[in-house]
């Protein structure tokens, strides 16, 4: 003889989760009923059996048989209330940047053979050591520069890394064309050696 919801309750509050299985699976029916035409945005119908499953859950745990309502309609209520609570979350788009995230390691958003990672790092060192070393590099070059070079030289290699065109150096010199393209050719061999 089947036992009744009130008896697979009582059960099941003394610990027995074969009569809380018992229920689960007699209320999938009710489960699938509520959720049949509803979707929610982002999400699978198996998100909503999800949430449905747990209204049930709860029903299960928290019904109280000294209450007027009968346990059907009592879960009832939960999963409805539960499906409701989960659309209402959805729309708020609360979660939306973690429903919608990208990953900087996964081998999924791959561009060109590289992750997201290695786009945003490359061309760009993310060891800090390395920045130390570049920086390093950095100003010995400098000084090079500043020891090896005249400081007409100086002043044409500052215009012309600035994009100044020949003429507006050597404007901005008081000098010839020619002048500044022989500082450039002579600048080109020290920085060479």
């Amino acid at each position: 003889m089947e036992k009744t919801d009130e008896e697979l309750l009582q059960e099941s509050r003394n610990g027995s989760t074969e009569a809380e299985e018992l229920l689960l699976k007699r209320y999938t029916v009710v489960v699938k009923r509520e959720v049949r035409f509803l979707f929610l945005v982002g999400a699978e119908t198996e998100d909503l059996m999800q949430e449905a499953m747990i209204g049930l859950i709860k029903a299960i745990r928290e019904f109280n048989p000294e209450e007027k309502a009968s346990f059907h309609t009592y879960a009832t209520s939960c999963i409805r209330n539960q499906i409701r609570s989960a659309i209402r979350a959805a729309n708020r788009k609360k979660h939306q940047p973690l429903n919608e995230y990208l990953s900087f390691y996964t081998d999924s958003e791959e561009i060109d053979g590289q992750t997201l990672l290695q786009r945003f790092t490359s061309g760009r060192e993310a060891d800090p050591e390395q920045i130390l070393i570049r920086k390093e590099e950095q100003k010995e070059q400098d000084e090079r520069i500043r020891t090896s070079l005249s400081p007409m030289e100086r002043k044409v290699a500052l215009y012309y890394l600035e994009g100044m065109s020949y003429a507006r150096i050597a404007e901005q010199l008081g000098k010839s064309e020619r002048s500044v393209n022989n500082a450039l050719t002579r600048i080109r061999r020290k920085l060479k050696q």
